[in-house]
């Protein structure tokens, strides 16, 4: 599994770097900014990369927009970006167009190595990630016509992991219920939000963020 890593902050960069490779990965190159990122993307074709949201000049969102860009460009290479805040604008731009091959997580997740390297893995394999910050967050929010409240709160906890990117069997070790009871609860959350019921775990986090964002 080949690997990009772009991150300004010298020393975050070697340190995933070397957490990535300890984990038996091969980062094939290492960026400080986003258009050395996208050279050395067009040049490695690697299966995955690893992207900061603000890198130089203006530390403001260039992460992000090398990251569509990469996606549009070279759409067999997965995207993990990683931030220091909790933004649900990012993570909703990222995941707009295509749910697979990519994942938003917080950089305190890195410093939990197996969760980071899981997470590179899963990306890189056409899975995608969401940090559960995030998703709670999402989830958190209070509208006068929200229709999260039509769920029950069982419902709520199986809609937060479905929106993390977890399978139905993952959902039930989570909750420490049969797959079939998480089976039960997806049909039954799909019809009470008037969401189409698909087996695909790629389409339901999709479906999450489209119903979030409306």
């Amino acid at each position: 599994m080949r690997v990009v890593v772009a991150e300004d902050w010298v020393l975050l960069r070697e340190g995933m770097t070397r957490l990535l490779e300890d984990s038996g990965l091969e980062v094939v190159a290492a960026a400080g900014d986003a258009d050395d990122l996208l050279r050395k993307v067009g040049a490695h074709r690697p299966d995955v990369c690893v992207v900061d949201v603000r890198m130089p000049p203006t530390h403001t969102d260039e992460g992000l927009r090398a990251a569509r860009t990469i996606r549009e460009r070279f759409p067999g290479t997965g995207v993990l970006v990683v931030s220091q805040y909790v933004d649900e604008g990012y993570a909703l731009d990222l995941f707009r167009d295509r749910t697979d091959g990519v994942g938003y997580l917080l950089k305190d997740r890195v410093a939990e190595v197996d969760r980071f390297v899981e997470a590179v893995r899963r990306v890189a394999e056409g899975g995608s990630v969401l940090d559960p910050e995030v998703v709670s967050a999402m989830l958190g929010r209070r509208r006068r016509d929200n229709p999260l409240e039509a769920l029950s709160t069982r419902e709520r906890e199986v809609l937060e992991l479905m929106a993390e990117g977890r399978s139905n069997q993952a959902i039930g070790g989570a909750l420490v219920v049969s797959q079939h009871t998480v089976e039960k609860h997806v049909t039954s959350i799909f019809a009470k939000l008037g969401l189409p019921s698909a087996p695909d775990d790629h389409r339901r986090v999709l479906a999450v963020l489209a119903y979030l964002k409306a």
